[in-house]
């Protein structure tokens, strides 16, 4: 089983709009690009929404039916671990393998020696296509890395044979995520730990390493673009490296997480990814939540007393929402408007602050932000939030729709 050149993660809190998503990668596949959808929810979200695995593949085969897609599609279960693994092996067939907690663990020291000696062959100055200097190499830097990614490495190959005996062998895509640690991977240490994935014979399509800035939810990249391309080609060209020489998948291709309204990167990796053939798969989850917000506070009535609603309970429980996602977002209390001011104000207003416009002077990133950590609040109300998204179906398509194919296909896959 083997992704496309180009994959997206799609995610869909409440597995309503999987038909306009499915949409805007249709739009793609007209304009003659493939991206293969990848349906994604982790174990955390379907707790706290109340859904189960085989809703999200309910959703995407209904939607595809619907649809007529006969492209490639999967069912990812994100940010798994060996604990919560089991409950996804009968639905998914795309696992991302989250084993951060496992990074600067120090591995047995037999099994740091053993990897150290395996890779003395790979010591010295590597010619790297795609970057103008050669990679350098010691034995020295292949124990710091053992060191700090050996043992997740081996968390990895022990999660990837569990799915492996359920699934059988070439059955599911397998991606690997390195990306919540301290700081980014040097290339150095990301050939390292490729070639670490290889020994443990995981066939990885996809990595999902550390960049440096900050990829808060829903809204645009925290950092230096500039910094942020150099170590993108440099992942880039250091995985073209390792599918030469250790082959872990012929498909080996970068995963960007919390990739949704990264507006200022799409246009330097586009080009990094043109200039060096390569692929991408660019996970976004949360802003089809958000423009479901939005298409119910334009509908104005109850859909913008929802709205206001789910807003000012948001506003009274921000420590606890935001707890699980101190990493991703950046919230300023003091940017917040009271909860009585947003209830003063009509669907245009509210939809203004929200929506992910920079040229909006209304444009507010923390309410952004909020609301995106916020859908706890929502799955809470049950019926009456679910009815609404029923009752204004269509014009919360409609946003969906252009947000996924608008501001991020087009820039990303396009070039437009």
């Amino acid at each position: 089983m083997q992704l496309p050149k180009y994959s997206m993660g799609i995610g869909d809190r409440f597995g309503r709009e999987g038909q306009a998503q499915l949409e805007a990668v249709q739009r793609a596949e007209r304009q003659g690009v493939l991206i293969a959808p990848v349906w994604n929810k982790s174990h955390r979200e379907h707790t706290i929404v109340g859904s189960r695995p085989g809703d999200v593949r309910a959703e995407a085969d209904a939607a595809c039916r619907a649809a007529g897609w006969t492209g490639p599609h999967f069912v990812d279960a994100d940010h798994i671990s060996l604990g919560t693994v089991d409950a996804f092996l009968d639905s998914s067939d795309f696992f991302t393998i989250d084993v951060a907690d496992c990074i600067g663990t120090p591995p047995a020291p037999d099994d740091l020696a053993r990897f150290v000696a395996r890779h003395q062959t790979d010591t010295g100055l590597i010619e790297v296509p795609g970057l103008d200097a050669p990679l350098l190499i010691t034995a020295a830097m292949a124990a710091d890395a053992g060191r700090k990614f050996l043992r997740a490495v081996e968390e990895a190959g022990r999660i990837y044979r569990r799915i492996e005996a359920a699934k059988g062998p070439g059955r599911f895509v397998t991606e690997v995520s390195m990306d919540e640690t301290d700081r980014p991977q040097t290339p150095a240490e990301l050939y390292l730990i490729l070639a670490a994935i290889a020994d443990e014979g995981i066939p990885a399509q996809t990595v999902a390493p550390r960049f440096s800035g900050r990829f808060n939810k829903g809204v645009d990249y925290v950092g230096q673009v500039g910094q942020f391309a150099r170590e993108f080609r440099e992942d880039v060209a250091i995985l073209g490296l390792a599918r030469r020489r250790f082959a872990p998948s012929e498909d080996l291709k970068l995963s960007v997480h919390s990739g949704s309204d990264k507006f200022s990167l799409y246009g330097p990796m586009r080009q990094v990814l043109r200039e060096l053939d390569a692929g991408i798969h660019l996970k976004t989850a949360g802003t089809t939540w958000l423009e479901e917000l939005i298409g119910l506070a334009l509908a104005g009535g109850d859909g913008l007393r929802i709205a206001q609603d789910v807003y000012a309970a948001a506003l009274v429980r921000l420590d606890e929402l935001t707890a699980p996602y101190a990493s991703v977002v950046d919230i300023r209390p003091s940017a917040l408007p009271p909860a009585e001011e947003v209830r003063g104000w009509d669907g245009p207003t509210l939809a203004a602050a929200l929506r992910h416009d920079p040229a909006c002077p209304r444009f507010n990133p923390s309410l952004r932000q909020l609301l995106h950590v916020g859908y706890k609040v929502a799955a809470e109300m049950g019926p009456r939030f679910t009815d609404a998204l029923a009752e204004h179906a269509d014009a919360i398509a409609a946003n969906v729709i252009e947000n996924l194919y608008e501001r991020h296909i087009r820039p990303l896959f396009l070039g437009a």
